[in-house]
């Protein structure tokens, strides 16, 4: 059993400095942490892998293709690998679980 605390998690991403922190990576899949501050810029560009995002916390509008929509605590969005995603009017610091299938990188 391999289990995750999020503040655990949090911490560990914000020591490093970085966005994301990816914190699992199997055969199939790969899952991680990733945190843009209210008013920040989200640089993704498209993946090579089908993403499950699952709002953690914060307030954002999130674009997929042409499709524009608020997401905030509780909300689980689909994007299918190769498509243009962004997070944007950040209004709430926002931290997301990112499920990639197959693994990134």
């Amino acid at each position: 059993m391999k289990a995750f605390r999020l503040d655990e998690l949090e911490a560990e991403r914000a020591a490093n400095d970085g966005a994301y922190l990816q914190f699992l990576r199997e055969r199939n899949m790969s899952v991680g942490l990733y945190a843009l501050d209210a008013g920040s810029i989200d640089p993704q560009r498209p993946h090579g892998q089908d993403e499950v995002y699952f709002v953690v916390s914060g307030r954002a509008s999130m674009t997929v293709g042409t499709e524009t929509q608020p997401v905030a605590r509780g909300s689980v969005v689909y994007v299918p690998a190769g498509v243009p995603h962004k997070f944007h009017h950040i209004s709430e610091d926002l931290r997301v679980m990112v499920v990639f299938s197959p693994p990134e990188g």
